[in-house]
């Protein structure tokens, strides 16, 4: 059992920040990297941003400059700063995190319930 839980969307203007957390809980082993993915109105869900467990982070090109990801092993938490947010950042975002349950156990991905993030301009 894994529980990704999202917070801190909502309603901002363009140009605003906005920062999101995700909590992992349950029966976690370890987690390998986490991320965030974003899905937009009759669009597929898209990469926005990963942080693997050794720190390299990796960012969509559309958000490069602007995101920023960042994690605190210690509360299993992954966040994203979002700043200079424009209207095509509206979207549904969601937590990805690869875990295991089990010591040597397999890696799944698990996910979030998402959170809604909307740009007004």
């Amino acid at each position: 059992q894994v529980q990704l839980v999202e917070s801190g969307g909502g309603l901002v203007q363009a140009g605003g920040s906005l920062r999101l957390s995700c909590a992992a809980s349950g029966s976690i082993f370890s987690i390998n990297a986490m991320g965030w993915y974003r899905q937009a109105p009759g669009k597929q869900r898209e990469l926005v941003a990963t942080i693997p467990s050794g720190g390299s982070t990796n960012y969509a090109g559309s958000v490069k400059g602007r995101f920023t990801i960042s994690r605190d092993n210690a509360k299993n938490t992954v966040y994203l700063q979002m700043s200079s947010l424009k209207p095509e950042d509206t979207a549904v975002y969601y937590c990805n995190a690869v875990a295991n349950l089990l010591r040597g156990g397999r890696y799944y991905n698990y996910w979030g319930q998402g959170t809604q993030v909307t740009v007004s301009s």
